[in-house]
């Protein structure tokens, strides 16, 4: 992989899709994870506006200082980068309390709501400034299987690193200089108050995810633990079709029109 001209060339078509949308730069929520590392150092590379948000929601403390010394370095190596921390817990907090009493509260639906709360705050910011909305998601992620917030982290304006798998954003990372804490920490999406990685959540790690995406062979030679793994990767990506693919649509037809 020519990962310094990979990096370059992301950065340019950056800078020009900023031009053809006449706006002014971009807007970034910053986990502390890799992939928003690398797609915010990227995109500081530009050298248009970047602001990046720190948004704790009963943040695990090692995310959120992992998340506040990427954003220190970015604001020591480029001067277009600006801040904003932004405590969303109470706000949190506040909707919670409003949900039906005799409700018994989901889980995973709470889990996104944070993603969603996330997102609403990156849009303000992105409005307020001109801005565009960047997407942290990876190859995996986005169209593998689906591992995203519906309108939480899914809701963006542009994806740079979309089109890379999670092995790759590493290895970027390291050309980039980025934290090696950040390079080490096991994947997560950060939403869940503690220390939960995608692996547990997942069933499978993201080599493994690469290789299912990748697979299309005969099943019969694959060990227990391969079967296992395409088993995952096949259930989230059909469950997760209706976040990775367009819309559905109710098409009249013109004779009823």
């Amino acid at each position: 992989m020519q990962t310094t001209a990979i990096i370059n060339y992301i950065r340019h078509w950056l800078k020009a899709y900023v031009k053809s949308s006449a706006v002014k730069g971009f807007v970034i929520g910053i986990s502390g994870g890799i992939d928003s590392a690398v797609t915010s150092t990227i995109a500081a590379k530009t050298g248009l506006p970047l602001l990046c948000l720190e948004m704790p929601i009963h943040q695990n403390k090692i995310q959120a200082e992992r998340g506040l010394k990427h954003i220190a370095w970015l604001k020591e190596s480029f001067d277009n980068v600006s801040t904003i921390e932004l405590q969303l817990s109470s706000v949190f907090d506040s909707f919670c309390s409003e949900l039906p009493k005799n409700e018994i509260q989901n889980e995973l639906a709470l889990v996104n709501t944070r993603a969603r709360l996330r997102m609403t705050t990156l849009y303000y910011f992105a409005q307020s400034n001109h801005s565009l909305v960047l997407g942290t998601g990876n190859k995996v992620e986005d169209f593998g299987i689906g591992f995203f917030t519906k309108y939480g982290d899914g809701g963006v304006d542009i994806s740079p690193i979309a089109d890379l798998l999670k092995t790759e954003i590493f290895a970027i990372g390291k050309v980039l200089g980025i934290n090696n804490e950040i390079l080490t920490a096991a994947p997560t999406d950060g939403l869940w108050g503690d220390n939960k990685t995608d692996e547990e959540q997942i069933g499978a790690s993201y080599p493994e995810l690469e290789w299912a995406m990748a697979f299309n062979e005969d099943t019969d030679s694959l060990s227990k633990r391969e079967k296992q793994v395409l088993q995952i990767y096949t259930k989230l990506n059909r469950e997760n079709k209706h976040k990775m693919n367009a819309i559905p649509i109710c098409k009249i037809p013109k004779n009823l029109k």
